[in-house]
């Protein structure tokens, strides 16, 4: 049963990651916005998990499942290597930057508001 809830969670996921890059056109935007929501999302999601309020079936759904195919190191690596391959290094350096910022900064309020 663990396996299914996280491959539904996984399904869903990445469908939903794959329209957000699709409805603004721009792999770029469309991976940092996946990041960026996923990340905050996540830290809900290990807050009221830890927290006792999400049973072990919601955290491997929604925390394993569906953040873990969200969101994607994979697509971002690749970006920003072929973002550094094209010599366009000061977009590279933004990308890194404020992917890591707005991420570990959506985290950082969520849990200082939880």
């Amino acid at each position: 049963m663990e396996y299914i809830l996280v491959a539904l969670g996984g399904f869903l996921g990445s469908v939903l990651r794959f329209y957000i890059a699709s409805i603004v056109d721009r792999r770029l935007i469309g991976t940092w916005a996946a990041n960026v929501t996923g990340s905050i999302f996540l830290a809900f999601i290990v807050y009221y998990y830890y927290n006792g309020s999400l049973t072990d079936d919601i955290w491997l759904f929604l925390g394993v499942g569906f953040c873990g195919a969200y969101t994607t190191f994979s697509t971002f690596g690749n970006e920003t290597l072929n973002l550094i391959m094209e010599k366009r290094y000061g977009l590279a350096i933004g990308y890194v930057l404020s992917s890591l910022f707005m991420t570990l900064g959506g985290v950082f309020v969520v849990m200082s508001l939880l």
